[in-house]
């Protein structure tokens, strides 16, 4: 993987150390559970990676609270930034818990592919990985197209 993930609060603080990491030509991904706060990265940084966590969110009367809409997803567009799917969250989770999560992915994804905005697997833990074919069913089942598919 390579990846840097940075996980702050503050978004001056997230700025330098995403700036730090760009000069250093590392790979960027950010992670946080503000949705204000990963708006402003998506649109005043240029990140690799936006990885959103979907466990522990309270959901809406009428629909499920991801994290992510239609405005984000065309500013990951305009910068080229894919968007995480937390791989240790789905493995965590337990009973209607891993329903919620699945169900917020799913939502993600065909936001995703309504824009064209590609997403990917990510997992902090090592030994956790799966192999590339596990990922890629996983994704079908949740709905990802064959064009996405064949970027993870």
């Amino acid at each position: 993987m390579g990846y840097n993930i940075i996980e702050e609060k503050d978004f001056e603080k997230a700025r330098k150390k995403i700036r730090e990491a760009k000069i250093k030509r590392e790979k960027v991904a950010f992670i946080n559970s503000d949705d204000e706060l990963n708006r402003k990265i998506l649109e005043k940084e240029k990140i690799d990676i936006l990885l959103l966590k979907q466990a522990g969110r309270k959901d809406f009367s009428k629909q499920r609270d991801s994290g992510f809409n239609q405005v984000m997803a065309k500013a990951a567009k305009k910068t080229g930034t894919s968007i995480g799917i937390f791989l240790d969250e789905i493995l965590a989770a337990k009973g209607k818990e891993k329903s919620r999560v699945l169900a917020r992915i799913r939502q993600n994804i065909k936001l995703c592919n309504k824009n064209r905005v590609n997403m990917e697997f990510i997992t902090l833990t090592p030994g956790k990985g799966r192999e590339i074919r596990d990922l890629g069913a996983l994704g079908l089942i949740l709905g990802m197209p064959t064009w996405m598919i064949k970027t993870l």
